[in-house]
């Protein structure tokens, strides 16, 4: 079974919304063991969509198109199934009695423009929508002497997740196959240097190995397919069982985990606490590790920027002025010392059992970056630090990757050491 998408809208090839529905349906048909090769997204032009809708008719068995079923003169989406089809819309009595009902509720008036949502079709059979005006399509054609689909959700995501669950999937015939999946993530290796831990592994079908690059490091997906969850499980264990081997010491979640609330679980867990000081990161650190519950053991984060705040926590005035002044290994050896101290400061200040300092600055037109992150163990009286140089990039590249590397540092050099 193979499907596809067809996203509908200017705005997404405009840029000014992220298509999530497609990643969201997407990883929902791969839990029910549908196969989708093609995602489309294309704008608010009816030949367009009519022409992505005839490749994806010629090539898939289902076409799930998502937006366009609104009442405005650029929701085209049902006139190009119509134009596709040859066949003619007419208004569906209860559609719009529908229709009209839900605008009385809400007290609110309805344009003509609507009915145009009371559409139907002879091949259609449309696709309630409680949370909205747009009812979806679920029309039957054939090609080549086969039955095809297309699905029409609309483009809100409350609406489509909804109509989807609950209209779309109870009238469709799965296939019996069954995926199982497993996402170990890592830190601390490069995407190539993992994958060449992983060997031939990466080459398999099925079971599959495939590494992903991510904000919070590598995560390398193991899958497999079977008629039963169970014997999909068991088709992929060999090389989950190898991956974790070839990976062991960079592995520090799976799945849904976040590093942020791995620390803060850990912390939990040895009943210890955690203040923070950093300057480069200019508070994405402290925000990163602000997930549910983390006041029980997260006392504190600062962000201080100058000489006069960073001393108040007792940060050597010098430090900070030399961090940003030097260049080269200068810059790293002074972002290395600012980080020792910014983490001593946070730990011994808040009274914590572990401080976490991120140090550096970002240089506007710079070929490169100093920075540096630090964790100090009050219980031993030690600072573990690391100091690098980053190639430039934008801001904010820079402060996701140093507030990472702070709590890779913090889990695999403290936390789990």
């Amino acid at each position: 079974m193979i499907a596809e998408f067809v996203s509908v809208g200017t705005e997404l090839l405009l840029g000014e919304i992220v298509d999530t529905n497609s990643a969201w349906l997407a990883a929902d048909m791969a839990e029910r063991g549908v196969n989708v090769y093609w995602s489309t997204r294309v704008g608010d032009n009816l030949g367009r969509i009519q022409q992505a809708l005839d490749q994806a008719l010629s090539r898939s068995d289902w076409v799930i198109t998502c937006g366009g079923l609104g009442p405005t003169d650029d929701d085209m989406t049902r006139e190009a199934i119509c134009a596709l089809l040859s066949e003619t819309p007419e208004i569906a009595p209860y559609l719009e009695a529908d229709l009209r009902t839900r605008f009385a509720k809400f007290s609110r008036h309805m344009s003509e423009k609507n009915l145009k949502q009371a559409w139907l079709i002879p091949s259609a059979e449309a696709l309630p929508n409680p949370h909205g005006t747009a009812p979806g399509w679920l029309v039957r054609t054939t090609r080549q002497g086969q039955e095809k689909l297309i699905i029409t959700l609309p483009g809100p995501p409350r609406e489509l997740k909804r109509m989807w669950l609950e209209e779309v999937v109870p009238r469709l015939q799965l296939p019996k196959a069954s995926l199982y999946s497993k996402i170990l993530k890592t830190s601390n290796i490069g995407e190539s240097t993992a994958a060449d831990k992983l060997g031939d592994w990466t080459l398999s079908a099925n079971p599959s190995v495939a590494t992903y690059a991510k904000r919070d490091g590598v995560h390398v997906r193991i899958a497999a397919r079977a008629d039963t969850v169970d014997a999909a499980k068991a088709a992929a264990e060999p090389a989950e069982t190898f991956v974790r081997e070839a990976l062991a010491g960079f592995i520090w979640g799976e799945d849904s985990d976040t590093f942020a609330s791995k620390v803060i679980d850990a912390l939990k867990g040895q009943n210890q606490t955690l203040a923070s000081i950093e300057t480069v990161t200019a508070g994405m650190l402290a925000e990163t590790l602000s997930v549910p519950h983390a006041d029980a053991v997260f006392v504190a984060g600062v962000v201080a920027y100058n000489v006069q705040t960073t001393a108040a926590f007792g940060v050597p005035t010098d430090l900070l002025a030399a961090s940003q002044a030097d260049t080269g290994d200068a810059a790293e050896t002074a972002c290395d010392a600012l980080a020792q101290a910014q983490a001593r400061a946070a730990a011994v200040h808040f009274g914590a059992d572990y401080g976490l300092a991120t140090s550096g600055h970002w240089q506007a037109g710079s070929s490169s970056n100093a920075v540096a992150v630090a964790v100090y163990d009050r219980a031993e009286d030690r600072v573990i630090s690391h100091a690098l140089t980053l190639p430039a990039s934008e801001r904010d590249w820079l402060r996701e990757r140093v507030t990472f590397r702070a709590l890779a540092l913090l889990w695999f050099d403290v936390l789990m050491h």
